[in-house]
């Protein structure tokens, strides 16, 4: 084993080691309810917390402020906040931070720091990862925009996608309400109230929401494992018939089923993060992305409706802990593109034939 490799081991290690402090898995679930269809939805103390442990920032080169770590360890936080059901925006927040980094903007300190929310309204449509930047087209689907201070807006301006800053106070912004909780908001900019941040970030955006994407999916990977745990030990615990049902064989084929789904989607995200490590461009990227994504979103509702199922009647109940993490990924699942438009982008770039 290389010595880089020994080091990104380890600091994997450290990433997880930090979230546990944040987001203890096996832990009690009272914070994650009690901001439940609250506005913000989110703790901000906690959100500047995230900031001060360098998360925000994690894939910020170190010159810019952030720590400089690659995909590997962003997937690694991401699955154990995911397990954690934490509701702060951080993969909004991330993405944001790696626009400012690429421009140097001074608004870069504050998202850093997680004091300042700034969340990137790009997406025009549902289903998609284009990015039209029509000057007075809605920007839909902002997660835990009761909570932002600002948006940063994609805008088409001659050949380039130019980025401005929109203040969120006075924004005309609509919320609704999400069903794991949280909130999505729809923003109509106003361009007349943004300052221009950059003449062109397009090439940074297309990669910044790869990076989401792949983010994303190991918050998936951390709430299939944390749902699958939750049933396993439900399976050996519940009686009926005067049997642990855990022996009944075909729970136990459904459970082992279960498992390897997981362990194809760890496998596919985690090959994701290194290939953009190692320095996947274009077409590779695209590829490794949307094979983790795909899959993570395709496997973890299968597995988070199957965990609903072998509970039984109390797995529907909002009351017991297991929903909450359908309902989470019910709200992820599709964001940065769906398991359907992956596997097309997937499929359309013919990726054996990708170098």
């Amino acid at each position: 084993m290389s010595a880089a490799t020994d080091d990104r081991t380890e600091s994997i290690r450290m990433i997880r080691d930090s979230a546990g402090a944040v987001a203890p898995r096996g832990g009690d679930t009272k914070r994650v309810r009690a901001l439940r269809f609250a506005s913000p939805g989110f703790d901000r103390g906690m959100l500047a917390q995230m900031g001060e442990l360098g998360w925000i920032g994690l894939a910020v080169p170190e010159e810019a402020g952030g720590a400089g770590l690659g995909m590997s360890e962003a997937v690694a936080l991401a699955e154990e906040l995911g397990a954690g059901l934490v509701p702060e925006p951080l993969v909004p927040m991330m993405l944001s931070a790696r626009l400012l980094a690429a421009v140097g903007h001074p608004a870069l300190e504050g998202v850093l720091s997680g004091k300042r929310v700034v969340l990137t309204a790009w997406q025009e449509r549902a289903d998609t990862l284009a990015v039209p930047g029509t000057p007075d087209g809605a920007r839909l689907f902002l997660p835990m925009a009761a909570g932002a201070d600002a948006f940063l807006l994609p805008i088409h301006q001659g050949a380039g996608l130019g980025l401005h800053l929109q203040e969120a106070k006075g924004a005309d912004l609509t919320l609704e309400k999400a069903m794991d909780g949280g909130n999505i908001g729809t923003l109509r900019p106003d361009l007349g109230r943004a300052s221009l941040v950059a003449e062109d970030v397009g090439d940074m955006l297309a990669i910044a929401l790869d990076e989401a994407a792949l983010v994303t999916s190991g918050l998936m990977l951390g709430l299939m494992e944390r749902a699958f745990a939750m049933t396993v030990d439900y399976l050996k615990t519940r009686q009926q018939f005067g049997r642990i049902i855990g022996t009944f064989q075909s729970l136990q084929h459904r459970a082992a089923d279960l498992k390897i789904h997981i362990a194809l989607t760890r496998a596919a995200v985690e090959a994701g993060a290194a290939a953009l490590d190692d320095g996947a461009t274009g077409a590779a990227r695209h590829a490794a992305v949307s094979k983790a994504k795909h899959r993570a979103a395709e496997s973890g509702m299968l597995v988070l409706r199957q965990c609903i199922q072998l509970h039984g009647g109390i797995g529907y109940t909002d009351e017991y802990d297991v929903g909450l993490f359908l309902r989470r990924g019910m709200v992820i699942m599709n964001q940065f593109g769906s398991a359907a438009l992956h596997r097309r982008r997937f499929m359309a770039l013919a990726p054996e034939d990708v170098e």
